[in-house]
């Protein structure tokens, strides 16, 4: 049901991944097709057990399909060898995931410096401190993962993704362990992000976090059943300025 587009950042054709469990071939993904333009902003919905989690991992260039083709600024991935797709991972992408995967004796900088180290990026520091003044977090710098809130460890995992200067931000459930104003937070930087002309493709199932993106793909038993844009679309600015305007009258 995607809708084939003109030079898209990412195109993916019959795409197929299968696993062997118990005897039996599982398919994950089953001839998936699906377009994402520069500047979009995507969210993956589906069920458990949809294949959405499979379809982050060939989008990250974590993993590769079965079977059909996967392109990434017109390269080939399934064609790519583990230091190439490596190298794609390190320059294009930026992952930011549901659990942080912060290091708790490294501060809040050195967990944002740490990937441009493997990068052989000369400036790490100046551009980890960078991101994090990007995300709020200008202040925190020195602060390890023990001393941050929930919300801010997202953020420290935010300017991580950022601080490589991605084309392509991906975010597995990045709200799924926040409250609702961590949530909103959240997703403010994300839609700023995408202001500023950041690709982001998230997962999430959450049907208001959702809304929060521009454009929402439906996935059930390894294929696309629903591609559409949303037309109600949450702002997280107008959504924090109401929830600072509920709290304040509960004073």
């Amino acid at each position: 049901m995607s809708t084939a587009v003109e030079n898209p950042m990412l195109r993916m054709r019959g795409i197929q991944k299968t696993y062997p469990m118990g005897g039996q071939i599982v398919r994950a993904l089953d001839g998936l097709d699906l377009d994402i333009c520069p500047g979009e902003f995507v969210a993956i919905m589906g069920p458990s057990g949809s294949g959405k989690s499979t379809l982050m991992h060939i989008v990250g260039c974590l993993d590769v399909p079965t079977d059909g083709s996967y392109q990434l600024d017109g390269i080939e991935v399934a064609e790519l060898d583990e230091y190439e797709l490596a190298q794609i991972r390190n320059q294009k992408i930026g992952f930011v995931f549901q659990g942080f995967n912060l290091l708790p004796r490294m501060t809040a900088l050195e967990n944002v410096a740490l990937p441009l180290l493997y990068g052989h990026v000369q400036d790490r520091e100046e551009r980890a401190l960078e991101a994090l003044e990007r995300v709020g977090l200008g202040a925190r710098v020195d602060h390890k993962p023990t001393e941050l809130s929930g919300g801010q460890q997202q953020r420290v995992a935010i300017a991580r993704a950022l601080a490589s200067q991605p084309r392509l931000i991906l975010a597995d459930e990045p709200t799924g362990n926040l409250s609702s104003l961590q949530s909103e937070e959240i997703m403010q930087i994300f839609q700023e992000l995408n202001d500023e002309g950041k690709t982001v493709v998230m997962v999430t199932h959450e049907p208001d976090i959702g809304q929060h993106c521009k454009r929402i793909v439906s996935i059930r038993d390894g294929n696309v059943v629903e591609d559409e844009p949303v037309r109600e679309r949450l702002h997280a600015t107008e959504v924090l300025a109401r929830m600072s305007t509920q709290n304040g009258g509960m004073k």
